[in-house]
């Protein structure tokens, strides 16, 4: 190679340049924050790992139904009966968007589109 000289170090200034994320922060995203939960003990739709993990599906899944197949319809989980609703449904228990929804979101840097349509819940506090 004629320009060993300049090439091999290049290549290692490219290579701690694109990996400076990684080990300034030493592979650590920060604290995972910790949504403010309702204080009364009602069970959610689904059991709390799944709704975490797959909430904006079933959101989704309950847009689809409603406004393509016009399915409003209860649903029954475990003997109790839940609307198809982000409004009436969710935030009815998890009513600060603030404190519940948006401390994930903002963590992870995810911008839903739900309150394009949906009124944001007035925050009381």
């Amino acid at each position: 190679m004629y320009d060993s000289g300049k090439i091999i170090p290049g290549l290692i200034i490219f290579v701690l340049i694109i990996t400076f994320p990684i080990w300034y922060n030493h592979g650590d995203a920060g604290e995972v924050p910790k949504p403010e939960l309702p204080k009364d003990s009602k069970q959610c739709v689904q059991p709390a790992a799944e709704i975490r993990a797959k909430h904006m599906q079933l959101l989704n899944q309950w847009r689809d139904e409603v406004i393509r197949d016009d399915d409003r319809a209860y649903f029954e989980v475990d003997g109790r009966m839940f609307q198809k609703t982000l409004q009436n449904t969710c935030m009815e228990c998890h009513k600060s968007k603030v404190k519940f929804c948006d401390t994930c979101h903002v963590y992870t840097a995810v911008s839903p589109y739900c309150w394009d349509c949906h009124l944001a819940p007035v925050e009381t506090e």
